[in-house]
């Protein structure tokens, strides 16, 4: 039953010019009003409808004033719960819309601001299979998160979504179409393993020591050390004097992320291979750079320069 509706739909939507005059992507804000709202009975609206008529059929051929008058009233309740269905749309804009990070393959979060002029219950936003109910509070606004499935790096249109209401007895379904005029980006996936980055001459493979603040080791006096530096009692279970040796690791000189130093790949292969050294830079919390055909973006670390570096590779031709 559920597929033979949804072809209804799709039919519908090919056919009937009402149903596609918002087909095209708008600008935000985007309100809903009375001639982009479309009502259907559902399943159990039709059910109803049809247990309505054999009533009233009943209680007109038997001449029951009670049956009769409690059919009116079933059918005044179900026609006012078409009228609060249309109202739980009409009037509700999409005001603002933001989008997290994801890389291509996975799953990225979006979010999606509605602001009305007064309260909403049991609203619906469905996008693909993702569907979300949300309602509008006194205050009016509402922030509905949605995951939207990525495919490929770069920007990614939002589809069309779609808003609906069969509040509050589920006779009936009024529903609407949002398609906003909007792109979000998508990180490039990284490819699941090669050879690492060159690094430098001067990087060296094992850690050097330098003096510093922190303890590493205790090892035996030489002259000249400090006498505040001598561990006493550990010298005193050891025939010799201890000295606390305050050492730290320098600080491994940074990764020089380049185009130009991968041979023998596409575009799509490099740009791959580009974001697994960015993220093995980031997981080894080293300082790094990235040299992009038309883009250089300089040394850095933190949260911040992994995403300019991601985004840069995401709008590489």
């Amino acid at each position: 039953m559920q597929a033979q509706l949804q072809r209804l739909y799709q039919w519908a939507e090919r056919r009937l010019p009402a149903l596609t005059r918002y087909r095209r992507p708008e600008g935000l804000p985007i309100e809903l009003h009375r001639r982009r709202i479309y009502i259907v009975p559902t399943r159990f609206g039709l059910g109803f409808s049809l247990l309505l008529m054999v009533m009233l059929v009943g209680a007109l051929n038997y001449g029951n004033n009670a049956a009769l008058l409690l059919t009116c009233l079933l059918g005044a309740a179900s026609a006012a719960s078409m009228l609060v269905a249309f109202r739980s749309l009409n009037g509700l804009r999409l005001t603002h819309i933001g989008a997290g990070h994801a890389v291509a393959g996975h799953p990225l979060e979006i979010s999606l601001t509605f602001e009305a002029d007064r309260v909403r219950q049991a609203i619906r936003l469905d996008l693909g299979d993702d569907s979300v109910a949300f309602a509008l509070s006194a205050s009016g606004t509402s922030r509905v998160p949605l995951m939207l499935p990525t495919d490929r790096r770069g920007w990614q249109p939002l589809p069309r979504l779609r808003l609906w209401s069969s509040w509050p007895l589920g006779l009936f379904r009024a529903w609407s179409w949002l398609h906003p005029d909007r792109a979000v980006l998508v990180w490039p996936r990284a490819e699941a393993g090669g050879p690492p980055p060159k690094a430098p001459a001067h990087d060296a493979r094992q850690l050097r020591l330098h003096h510093g603040d922190e303890l590493a080791t205790l090892r035996d006096y030489r002259v000249g050390d400090p006498q505040r530096h001598i561990a006493w009692k550990a010298s005193a279970r050891h025939p010799d004097l201890m000295v606390k040796d305050f050492e730290q690791p320098r600080s491994r000189p940074q990764w020089l992320l380049d185009w130009r130093q991968i041979h023998g790949l596409d575009n799509e292969a490099r740009i791959s291979r580009l974001a697994r050294w960015v993220d093995e830079a980031r997981s080894q919390q080293r300082s790094y750079s990235l040299w992009l055909p038309g883009n250089e973006i300089p040394a850095g670390s933190g949260p911040l320069h992994y995403a300019y570096c991601m985004s840069a590779l995401a709008q590489c031709p």
